[in-house]
């Protein structure tokens, strides 16, 4: 099997729609950022509301994606890649499930749920994207090889 050394998300770009200009985000740059407003959210959620539980588990996993993802940049191989891409993956669909879990809950607004939770979903379908790509190149690199 061939080894694949250092992987890049260049290719893996979200169009987003600020001031009237388009600006291109990787799911790296996404993910910090979002990760930075879970932090926030963490803040309100403890001052605010003295929530101390819910806050605790979303703050770990909306934290964890970029994590994840940082990791996965240079993994030793392209299957460890995909690995830690799909680990990300799986934290923003728990994320999402403590955004709702907060909504119905009501510690935190429709607006404020709404937007965390697009942009989450973003990240998701971004991760989604970049597994399956990955895979399909690791496939081919296993038949190549077996050829």
């Amino acid at each position: 099997m061939q080894r694949i050394s250092c992987y890049r998300f260049a290719e893996f770009r979200v169009q987003s729609s600020v001031r009237g200009s388009t600006v291109k985000e990787t799911v790296k740059q996404k993910s910090k950022k979002f990760a930075l407003r879970i932090v926030n959210l963490y803040r309100y959620l403890t001052g605010t509301h003295n929530e101390f539980v819910l806050s605790k588990q979303i703050l770990r996993s909306g934290t964890s994606i970029g994590a994840n993802i940082a990791e996965a940049v240079c993994g030793i191989s392209g299957r460890d890649f995909l690995a830690k891409i799909y680990i990300a993956l799986k934290e923003a669909e728990e994320t999402l499930y403590w955004l709702d879990l907060l909504k119905d809950a009501d510690f935190i607004t429709e607006k404020m749920y709404k937007s965390l939770f697009r942009d989450c979903h973003d990240i998701a379908k971004m991760l989604n994207k970049t597994t399956r790509t990955m895979q399909d190149k690791l496939d081919n690199c296993t038949l190549h090889s077996e050829l």
